[in-house]
């Protein structure tokens, strides 16, 4: 067994961890549905690889993620951070032995279950009534919550990442920082991260889950970490990856830093434009020295961007972006999950499959040494079937990585595209073959293509699950098919009419993503290393000693004269 344990840091990490695990348990319900089409129940992706076995004190039998999800205290809404499988409570308080005085406990009521979660828990106890042999016996028609409303309520109000979340955790995955005193918002400050998991025993408890989930696997192929990449929790991940460097050297990191657009607002003064720009050097300079590849995720406004072509995105709701990078790393990933059939075979049903540490290997291992990659996405992907469509293939690939180059003529690139469900041209179902038949020919067509291109096809597509927003454009069908004419009126699609789509991702090590690193290290120089710089007070604040950033300023360098070697860089300690 090669297993992979999944961390998640911080309040947009989770939203997209909730609907990447809603994409997994619609899959496994699918799967399980001797109904269902074929290419759901013979997806062979390994489910055991992000999930755990286990059973509960009455002997129910439990299968849940390999999951380890950080957020701020209060941040689970309705749900409780112990879960509701194995019927524990939460912790309360210590027993209080240095003071002498009367204690009171204040504890405010617990939060209602919108009408999404009532309809779950409806679900959950009319299948173990089955079980039982009590069934009321209720049709679809009958309930008293309807899909429609369970949609629109969803689509109007989500507060938290766990109102849409139809996934049961294990007690030890959902860790809440409390103990801070202070709103969310004011958790926006590198410094303050760092503390946080200092401070007390929270870095030994993060460390501790993490442990659990590793120690009762057979063999860990690795981590695959979504992180907030703005706000003090990126600085919480940093210092959990430098534990994980020292515990677990050889395991290889792949890391999502995430970043919301509501986080990339303009900023109305100098001094706001010098705290978020050292907070993003400063942020991506710790994450990227403890992973083996890190792939940034997160445009500043997405519904203006390509990659929603066929979408209908509003930037302000962390439900609709993050669902998009969700079905990104759903694809991205499934390399890595994919069940291996040997070294030249395919299945009916995959292909291309990698493990996590041959997946870094494959994209930062080349002769640059690259570990910063691009996360491009066709969401749904245009058919396959003749010459216009394989252009529009590559046409419809846009990147989901911010400040990245456009039309980059770069001899040395290295790339990995996964496609699956796609589609041919008279809306069936295309072969393994004849994905693979189209992509050759694309590059073989094609005026500039990478050094080396690994392609990973499947021919199950993204499932679309009842609690995904409506953000689809009147020109996407029924199973994510585009469409010659759009279907009348106005409304975004959703759920209830889109069930499935097409997937084209693609991760890049490129010389396009030399924007993003060369805006990292002119600010560090900028503000943080020259004379007199406007933000060197600011960073001892955040607990950086001058040799520490000198360091940050080398890796950057490196990393910039990495992607174009012929450059004359200076060095920061020259």
């Amino acid at each position: 067994m090669r297993e992979i344990v999944t961390v998640q840091v911080g309040g947009f990490a989770n939203f997209i961890g909730s609907h990447f695990w809603n994409f997994q348990d619609e899959l496994l319900g699918l799967a399980s549905d001797p109904n269902n089409d074929p290419v759901f129940r013979n997806q062979c992706l390994n489910m055991d690889v992000l999930y755990r076995t286990g059973e509960t004190q009455q002997g129910i039998l439990t299968y849940t993620p390999r999951l380890v999800s950080v957020g701020f205290q209060g941040s689970l809404g309705s749900m409780s951070s112990r879960g509701v499988l194995y019927n524990e409570s939460s912790p309360g308080p210590s027993d209080v032995v240095t003071w002498s005085g009367s204690v009171s406990t204040h504890a405010s009521a617990p939060r209602k279950k919108n009408l999404f979660l009532q309809r779950l828990y409806e679900e959950e106890q009319e299948s173990f009534s089955m079980i039982n042999g009590t069934s009321s016996g209720k049709s679809d028609s009958q309930r008293e919550i309807q899909d429609k409303d369970i949609v629109e309520l969803l689509d109007n109000h989500v507060e938290f990442w766990t109102d849409f979340s139809k996934v049961h955790y294990h007690p030890q995955s959902l860790y809440e920082l409390g103990g801070l005193w202070m709103d969310p918002q004011d958790f926006d400050n590198y410094g303050i991260g760092k503390d946080a998991f200092s401070e007390g025993f929270r870095g030994e408890e993060i460390c501790e889950r993490l442990r659990f989930f590793v120690e009762e696997s057979d063999h860990i192929q690795g981590f695959q970490f979504v992180v907030d990449d703005s706000g003090g929790f990126s600085a919480v991940a940093a210092d959990l990856l430098e534990n994980i460097a020292d515990e677990y050297a050889n395991t290889p990191v792949l890391l999502f830093a995430v970043r919301s657009p509501s986080s990339q607002m303009n900023l109305r003064s100098r001094k706001q434009t010098i705290f978020r720009e050292l907070h993003d050097t400063v942020s991506f300079s710790r994450l990227a020295s403890f992973s083996k590849l890190i792939v940034p995720v997160g445009l500043p406004f997405l519904s203006e961007s390509k990659a929603s072509t066929f979408l209908r995105i509003e930037n302000e709701k962390p439900y609709h972006c993050s669902a998009v990078y969700a079905a990104a790393l759903h694809s991205a990933t499934l390399p890595y999950r994919m069940e291996p059939v040997g070294p030249t075979a395919d299945s009916f049903d995959v292909s291309g499959a990698v493990d996590i540490n041959g997946f870094v290997q494959m994209l930062a291992g080349q002769a640059r040494q690259n570990t910063v990659a691009i996360l491009d996405a066709a969401m749904p992907a245009p058919a396959l079937n003749g010459k216009q469509h394989e252009q529009s293939l590559l046409g419809n690939l846009h990147p989901l990585t911010p400040e990245v180059s456009e039309d980059v003529e770069d001899l040395q690139a290295v790339e990995s595209m996964i496609i699956h469900g796609a589609l041919r041209s008279d809306g069936h179902c295309a072969s393994i073959s004849e994905v693979k038949e189209t992509v050759n020919a694309i590059y073989g067509h094609a005026i500039t293509r990478p050094m080396f291109c690994h392609l990973s096809v499947a021919r199950c597509p993204l499932p679309i699950p009842l609690p995904y927003p409506s953000i689809f454009g009147n020109l996407v069908g029924q199973y994510g098919e585009l469409l010659n004419s759009p279907f009348v009126g106005s409304s975004p699609r959703g759920p209830l009419e889109v069930h499935s789509l097409p997937m084209a991702v693609r991760l890049r090590s490129s010389s396009a993503i030399l924007p993003f690193l060369e805006n990292r290290l002119g600010n560090l120089r900028r503000y943080g290393l020259q004379r007199g710089a406007l933000g060197a007070e600011l960073l001892r604040n955040w607990g950086f000693a001058d040799d520490e950033l000198y360091d940050m300023g080398e890796m950057l360098s490196k990393m910039v004269s990495t992607m174009k070697p012929h450059s004359e860089i200076s060095s920061d300690s020259d």
